[in-house]
This record gives structure tokens, C-alpha cells and sequence, in this order.
């Protein structure tokens, strides 16, 4: 989990291939199953509409045993999800407000970033969400400008070093 523009789905998807698991996209899923965007959500049934079906899906994944999930930034908002996630180990891809405001300069598809001032609205959410991730992650890894082999590779370490301590 993280923020948009923390490297979720790319490093959750190399991640579950290089672990062997299958790899799931809270964002994606709901676009399969409903046949439109998450844009084209937001449009139609505001920000709630579209939490509504992220807690659903998330509730479903998170019961699945041997999977990586890739969740929306906005996900570890609601009780539900960020309960429903402890039923694995949570990784929270960490990031500047710069570096994500780097990273999603040119999108256009993240309804919460269509707004004047971007930069600003990213240190906003960053500001209310950095604290909720924190609470639920077990792992915090800070995500720069290396490569997603390297940071894959830094969050099995890190999942390795949180086993040891387990047992």
C-alpha cells in the first residue's frame, strides 16, 4: 500500500512473480468487473460510490490465502480495509510529496489529482493518509529512484527479517 505514484502495482506485480504468487490490483479488479474506469466511477457515483466497491474487493483479496495485493491510495482510509489487510503483512511503499508529484505529473486517469494545484494536493493527502499507513504497515520501505528489481529485492529482505523476529 501507499500513495498514487509510490510504485504499488509495478513493484506488487514483480514482487508476486519473483515469490511465486499471484498478483492482484484492488484498482484493477474493480474495473474488470464493472467494465468502466475508476475515472469514469468517480464521475458517476463520487469518491463514495467508488470506496464502497474498493471495500468490497479489498474484503475478498484480503481473505485469499499466498497472493500480492496492490491497493488504491485512498484504500487504507476505511476501518474495514485497513482491518482487513492485517490479515497479511502490509508493506507501505513510502514517498516524498515531490518524488510523487514527479511520478504523476502527466496522468491524467487519478480523479483526486484533477485539480489546479497538484503539488499541493498531494501534500494534503499525504498529510491525512502517511499516518493510517504507518498504523498498519509492517514493513515501511522508502521508495527513491532505484530500480524496481532493487526496491523488490529490499521488501523480501525486509518480509525475511519480520519472519525471524516472528518465530
Amino acid at each position: 500500500m501507499g500513495p498514487m505514484g509510490s510504485g504499488k502495482s509495478t513493484i506488487g506485480r514483480q514482487l508476486a512473480k519473483k515469490l511465486h504468487r499471484k498478483f492482484f490490483d484492488s484498482d484493477r479488479e474493480i474495473e474488470k468487473r464493472t467494465g468502466v474506469s475508476i475515472s469514469w466511477i468517480f464521475e458517476m457515483e463520487g469518491e463514495e460510490g467508488f470506496r464502497e466497491r474498493e471495500q468490497k474487493i479489498i474484503a475478498e483479496l484480503s481473505a485469499m490465502d499466498n497472493i500480492v495485493m496492490a491497493t488504491g491510495g485512498g484504500a487504507v482510509l476505511a476501518e474495514a480495509n485497513r482491518r482487513n489487510l492485517k490479515r497479511g503483512k502490509v508493506v507501505y511503499l513510502a514517498a516524498t510529496a515531490e518524488q510523487l508529484y514527479r511520478r504523476t505529473s502527466r496522468d491524467t486517469s487519478r480523479p483526486l489529482l484533477q485539480v489546479g494545484d497538484r503539488r499541493q494536493q498531494i501534500k494534503q493527502l499525504m498529510a491525512q493518509r502517511d499516518p493510517l499507513y504507518r498504523q498498519v504497515a509492517d514493513v515501511v520501505l522508502q521508495t527513491g529512484d532505484q530500480s524496481v528489481t532493487r526496491t523488490v529485492n529490499a521488501v523480501i529482505k525486509q518480509l525475511q527479517q519480520l519472519k525471524i523476529k516472528e518465530t
